[in-house]
């Protein structure tokens, strides 16, 4: 019953909307405009870098949160994987918006800066790596995913760890999938791109 519980409170965790209701103060549905996603990405495009920052680090937090919360009431390790699960389903698939959300990327990063902190340590490397030389936050999401997943295997992590890594990077991929469409037909918009508010999205 607890490890259910803190899958829960993980899923309602994940699904707090920050980036959209940030950029809603600002008048700017960001589900209407860019790329649609409700996510810090999208506010870089549409709202500039600090308010980029604050969303990422909002959506960071929401993935450690949950991860702690379930250590206090659920033992064994398990329970806090499942919940750092939770919290990503929960960001790309808010109960809230109609199950449209983020891409999940900031969320499962604090999931493993509490799970994980070496391997996700590698990760951001070359997530920032990937970013700085193709100025695409796609490529660098995409490429970071897949290293978290192999830098949690290869430094022997608990396997509910491992697991959780694994499951975090398909489900990542799986939201990337336009974006990877986009890549391909070379109408990805790179980092600096901005977005006005009145274009609308053909998500």
């Amino acid at each position: 019953m607890n490890t259910f519980f803190a899958v829960f409170l993980g899923y309602l965790i994940g699904s707090v909307p920050f980036a959209f209701l940030l950029s809603r103060r600002r008048g700017i549905d960001l589900r209407r405009v860019g790329s649609g996603n409700v996510g810090a990405s999208n506010v870089l495009r549409t709202s500039g870098v600090p308010l980029a920052v604050v969303a990422m680090c909002l959506d960071g937090v929401k993935g450690a949160v949950a991860v702690l919360v379930a250590e206090r009431i659920a033992p064994g390790p398990t329970p806090p994987v499942a919940a750092g699960l939770a919290s990503v389903v929960g960001h790309i698939y808010p109960i809230w918006l109609g199950w449209r959300g983020g891409k999940g990327v900031a969320t499962s990063a604090g999931m493993f800066a509490v799970l994980a902190p070496a391997p996700l340590a590698i990760a951001t490397a070359v997530f920032v790596m990937c970013v700085s030389v193709t100025r695409y936050v796609s490529v660098g999401s995409l490429a970071a995913v897949v290293t978290l997943a192999v830098a949690t295997a290869v430094s022997h992590a608990p396997t509910p760890v491992v697991a959780g890594a694994t499951l975090t990077a398909l489900l990542v991929i799986y939201g990337h999938r336009g974006n990877v469409a986009r890549l391909r037909s070379g109408t990805e918009r790179r980092i600096g791109e901005r977005v006005l508010p009145h274009e609308i999205t053909s998500r």
